[in-house]
């Protein structure tokens, strides 16, 4: 049986309550929150430990060129229910920069850092935020829309 895949409101109606304040906008099928170190986490740990969110599906970014999103698919598996909560970045495309996930679900230790290595964006409070995939002298970040080899 599919999940089925929350609205951007059922989202919003889950941290209406105690993160209000957090939450920018949302979207049909997803919400996006703001980009604050301290909140993000206990966003995400809210979403795990009290609205049972257990599984990190994936973590992913996008290049919007003026600036950058991280996404984070999350699934409920005893509610079989999914979320998509996205963060803005790197407005102006500097110094992209959101909190590591790692502390809430250790399966976003290699996502991050793989979006580290192609996209530059910094995921701070990471254990290990080195690049994956590319040598450690290689010279910018080739997923990004202004890379030119």
């Amino acid at each position: 049986m599919m999940s089925k895949a929350l609205s951007g409101k059922e989202i919003e109606n889950l941290l209406k309550g105690e993160f209000k304040s957090s939450i920018e906008s949302a979207g049909e099928d997803f919400i996006y929150i703001q980009n604050n170190e301290s909140e993000c986490i206990k966003i995400f740990t809210f979403l795990k430990d009290s609205k049972k969110f257990d599984l990190l599906n994936s973590v992913t970014s996008v290049d919007f060129i003026d600036h950058f999103c991280v996404v984070y698919r999350l699934t409920s598996i005893t509610q079989n229910e999914t979320a998509v909560i996205k963060i803005r970045c790197g407005e102006g495309r500097d110094n992209p920069t959101v909190s590591s996930v790692c502390s809430v679900w250790r399966g976003a230790e290699l996502q991050e850092r793989e979006i580290y290595d192609l996209m530059g964006i910094l995921f701070t409070g990471h254990p290990n935020m080195k690049r994956l995939l590319l040598w450690e002298n290689f010279e910018g970040h080739p997923l990004r829309k202004d890379f030119v080899s």
